[in-house]
């Protein structure tokens, strides 16, 4: 009798390491693709932030941040270019007056004031601007010079605006 106990013991015992061994082989295949998963997810994701830090280079080659030459220019000049770099934006966009088209632009709103939407510094003579009425708008070429005192001088080079569709 002592003798079956200890076979059924045993093979309790076995039945139960096997179960506990298989249970553990399942989980870890299962850790193991997970990991898998989300290595390849890691790699996706870093060759999408690859690319994306790429194209924002790209995007910012034409900007006052990025231009040395530029940024040196007002250094010698005694202006901190970012500072330097809201006055300017600030200025052609303070123009906007309700009631009034902005005097930069040269095309009178027809459906409402043209104003300045948005301004970018391309370098330490050249600027970029978008502008709208609210149906139609266009873009602006502006040649900019920055004086003795910090004034600014504008000189509207191209400007063109869009058809309406």
């Amino acid at each position: 009798m002592r003798s079956k106990i200890f076979l059924y013991l045993f093979i309790f015992a076995a039945l139960f390491i096997l179960f506990q061994f298989m249970n553990a082989k399942k989980a870890k295949e299962s850790y193991d693709a997970k990991i898998e998963n989300l290595k390849t997810k890691i790699k996706t994701k870093d060759s999408t932030i690859d690319s994306l830090h790429i194209a924002n280079m790209n995007l910012n080659y034409f900007s006052l941040e990025s231009n040395e030459d530029a940024l040196s220019y007002f250094e010698e000049m005694g202006y901190d270019s970012n500072r330097l770099s809201l006055t300017i934006s600030d200025q052609i966009i303070s123009q906007n007056k309700a009631g009034k088209d902005n005097p930069i632009i040269p095309f009178v709103g027809m459906e409402g004031n043209m104003s300045v939407n948005k301004v970018r510094l391309l370098n330490h003579k050249w600027i970029i601007a978008d502008f709208t009425d609210g149906v139609y708008w266009g873009e602006l070429f502006i040649s900019y010079e920055v004086k003795e005192g910090g004034v600014v001088d504008f000189q509207v080079e191209k400007s063109f605006l869009y058809p309406k569709d």
